[in-house]
């Protein structure tokens, strides 16, 4: 199925999040070459719970908000789980994002 596929790509991605940076949903849609598909890489974040493999927590959207943060269970652990790689949130947006944002290669066809 193709949306299977492009969840697969995103999540190889999500995959390569180095520890204390995080990207945007719409920087994993420019690398995927499919610049206005943010929302698609929203589902397949949504979609990643239970992929012990995919660092979910590490996407937030392009201003730096946590706006998958009710995908996690419990009511904090998405900021709890980026405060444990030292990445301030503030009233659910990390403190620095230009700092600890990281920009996906562009991926090859």
């Amino acid at each position: 199925m193709a949306n299977d596929n492009f969840f697969e790509r995103v999540y190889s991605i999500a995959k390569q999040i180095p520890y204390g940076k995080v990207t945007s949903y719409g920087a994993i849609a420019r690398a995927l070459g499919t610049a206005r598909s943010a929302r698609m890489v929203g589902w397949a974040m949504n979609a990643a719970h239970g992929l012990d493999d995919v660092p979910a927590h590490r996407v937030v959207n392009r201003i730096g908000l946590l706006t998958g943060k009710f995908h996690f269970e419990g009511t904090n652990l998405m900021q709890q789980l980026l405060e444990s790689e030292g990445i301030e949130v503030v009233d659910n947006q990390i403190v620095d994002f230009e700092k600890h944002f990281w920009a996906p290669d562009v991926m090859e066809g």
